[in-house]
């Protein structure tokens, strides 16, 4: 697919991040020949979580405040309970994924972090999926919620855990080679 491999890719997250759902998706990605660019409040290395287990750190390309929406093909939100927790009350963070969502492009979220599409307003009306905690503030927030590995409706692509990770990656990855068939 080698429309992947010229696109640019942004993940959000700060500390309590989970770490298979930041990890592995990145490491697709790049392996794929995607530029794949983490943002984070600050550029302090970022802390984590392999469940209630402190995990790696990884230190952000670039703070919230830098990212310029234009240069990227596609958003990922990694998980795990504090991360988006944290994120959704940075006011930078949610104005950025609710400005990524009305351009069209990709934009996905897993486990826990479909809490950031709630609080970005850009659920109502969509079909999606979440970590069985995160459901009801989806349903609350206007969304349909069903429980699949991985959900599309239009350019918001959700998934429930680390467990589905692969169908995860495979729905962004496809997503974004499409769209940037579109856009050529």
């Amino acid at each position: 697919m080698p429309a992947l491999e010229e696109s640019r890719i942004l993940i959000i997250a700060t500390n309590g991040f989970e770490q298979s759902e930041l990890f592995d998706p990145r490491q697709a990605l790049i392996d794929a020949g995607a530029q794949v660019v983490l943002a984070s409040p600050d550029t302090k290395p970022i802390q984590g979580m392999k469940h209630d287990e402190k995990g790696d750190r990884i230190t952000p390309d670039i703070m919230l405040e830098a990212v310029k929406i234009a240069e990227y093909d596609g958003l990922i939100l990694p998980g795990g309970v504090a991360n988006p927790d944290t994120l959704r009350m940075d006011e930078k963070a949610v104005a950025l994924i609710r400005a990524f969502a009305e351009t069209g492009k990709p934009l996905a979220a897993i486990c826990h972090a479909p809490w950031l599409l709630v609080e970005a307003d850009v659920v109502r009306g969509k079909t999606v999926t979440s970590w069985p905690s995160v459901r009801t503030d989806l349903a609350n927030a206007g969304a349909q919620v069903v429980d699949q590995p991985v959900v599309i409706d239009g350019n918001i692509i959700t998934s429930r855990k680390p467990d589905d990770i692969p169908a995860f990656v495979a729905a962004f990855k496809k997503a974004v080679g499409e769209s940037q068939t579109v856009a050529a």
